[in-house]
């Protein structure tokens, strides 16, 4: 097929996905309760993505048709009994003091909805900080001053980078853990406390990470995104031990977005701040575009402390809205997944010979990851929830553009840390500059209180 051919298919195989409904259906009792999701409408007929819960708990989601006129919580209902069986957990236990930081720049309308959902947690103490990303506006800081200036501390970042702005945030900690989400989500109720309560429970834990689910689905590119895998690692709870590596992983600890997602995450501070925060050099708003989630991860790992994924720590993300947004995701993600491997032999060379000889399986992981798919068929069209099956189409020009991606991201790195250390230099000189002016004001000062002594014990004597 010509390349103009396969791209107009490409284009109409996009444009013909259509919106998903968002809903929760907790199937606690007899009698199932069908909500909407964060910010959606009542349900109705047609497609349904359900987040289906136990307990509270999420234990599953599932994508479900309403015929018009039917009841859709039975419908879903129904389905959701047949395909989830009974969940059997433990709960949480008693959460640490945990601080939460969110980073932002220039996004006040977003961040107000998820501090509104944060200060909603049942977490039972806990404080949040924002941190305002090399801001352009005052719009932030009137915001956290208006709104919320009892309940969030405001730390302002001039260093453009996610990096950068989330060790700002770790300088800032009061809790023994520091939990990390982003300023386009809505967290569940229980996120904090599921997300925190493992460190007390294990010692040896030095992160942890959680469910993240889409929380509006009317578009085509969050639709494709979500099916592509979106941001979930599923539903059953998992712990990674560097002294036990996993014998079905492989690639282990190098594969780091399977993981988790830094918009739900958390560390034990005192684990994070000796292995020096994030790379600055990495992370969205830097030249690497990303990866610096994935090399907080790794560093933990190889430090020997152990990670563990939680289904049970919820937030609910909004996806980005358009193909533009989707080409640029795509381009990022595979920018910073070699960012973050570049930052991490950089910065821990000890770990060059266990990379090469993961290196040939990884170059094979890199290209399955990036595969186009054209299987647009009812029964391969892998829907949202079907995490990591990877069925879904998946267009040839956002393939090419993660692995693009991939071979700009350690060009990317190096670019970043150039730009950081003028940053740095610049900083130091601006400094410096002013504490020589500060000096030459102040014995400029000194010397003009001392003459006007002078002039006064003259005037004294001669009187």
């Amino acid at each position: 097929m010509a390349r103009s051919a396969r791209a107009q298919e490409e284009i109409r195989r996009f444009l013909d996905i259509g919106a998903v409904q968002v809903a929760e259906l907790d199937l606690d009792g007899e009698e199932a309760v069908l909500r909407p999701g964060p910010g959606s409408p009542p349900v109705t007929h047609g497609e349904v993505f359900v987040l289906v819960r136990r307990g509270g708990r999420p234990v599953g989601t599932l994508l479900g048709r309403v015929p018009e006129g039917a009841d859709a919580k039975a419908v879903l209902a129904d389905r959701a009994r047949a395909e989830c069986g009974p969940a059997v957990f433990a709960g949480p236990g008693e959460p640490p003091f945990t601080t939460v930081v969110v980073a932002t720049r220039e996004r006040a309308g977003q961040l107000a909805r998820a501090l509104d959902s944060l200060l909603a947690q049942d977490h039972p103490r806990f404080d949040i900080v924002v941190v305002d990303n090399a801001p352009v506006t005052d719009e932030t800081r009137e915001l956290i001053e208006r709104k919320y200036a009892e309940r969030v501390r405001y730390v302002c970042e001039p260093v453009p980078g996610l990096a950068a702005a989330h060790n700002a945030g770790l300088d800032a900690v009061r809790g023994e853990v520091v939990a990390f989400t982003d300023d386009d989500v809505v967290a569940d109720p229980r996120w904090l406390t599921e997300l925190a309560a493992p460190f007390a429970a294990d010692a040896g834990l030095g992160c942890s990470t959680g469910l993240i689910l889409p929380a509006r689905l009317t578009t085509p590119a969050q639709v494709l995104l979500e099916s592509h895998g979106g941001f979930a690692k599923g539903f059953t709870p998992r712990t990674y031990d560097p002294a036990h590596p996993p014998g079905d992983e492989p690639l282990f600890p190098f594969t780091a977005g399977r993981f988790g997602s830094g918009a739900n995450m958390a560390f034990r501070t005192a684990v994070l701040r000796s292995v020096g925060g994030f790379d600055p050099a990495t992370g969205a708003g830097t030249a690497a575009r990303g990866g610096d989630d994935l090399y907080g991860f790794v560093r933990v790992l190889a430090q020997g402390h152990r990670l563990h994924y939680t289904p049970y720590a919820l937030v609910w993300h909004h996806h980005r809205e358009t193909w533009r947004d989707l080409e640029t995701q795509a381009y990022g993600y595979g920018a910073g997944l070699t960012a973050y491997l570049t930052a991490v032999l950089v910065n821990r060379p000890a770990l060059l010979p266990a990379f090469l000889a993961r290196l040939p399986r990884g170059l094979a992981h890199a290209r399955t990851l990036t595969a186009v798919r054209e299987t647009d068929t009812a029964d391969g069209a892998g829907p949202p929830g079907d995490h990591d099956e990877r069925t879904h189409p998946w267009p040839r020009r956002l393939s090419r553009l993660q692995r693009r991606g991939m071979v700009y991201g350690p060009v990317g790195y190096l670019r970043a840390r150039y730009a950081l250390r003028a940053a740095v230099r610049e900083k130091t000189a601006r400094r410096e500059n002013t504490a020589r002016r500060e000096t030459t004001a102040q014995g400029e000062n000194t010397a003009r209180r001392e003459t006007t002594a002078q002039g006064e014990n003259t005037a004294r004597g001669a009187r």
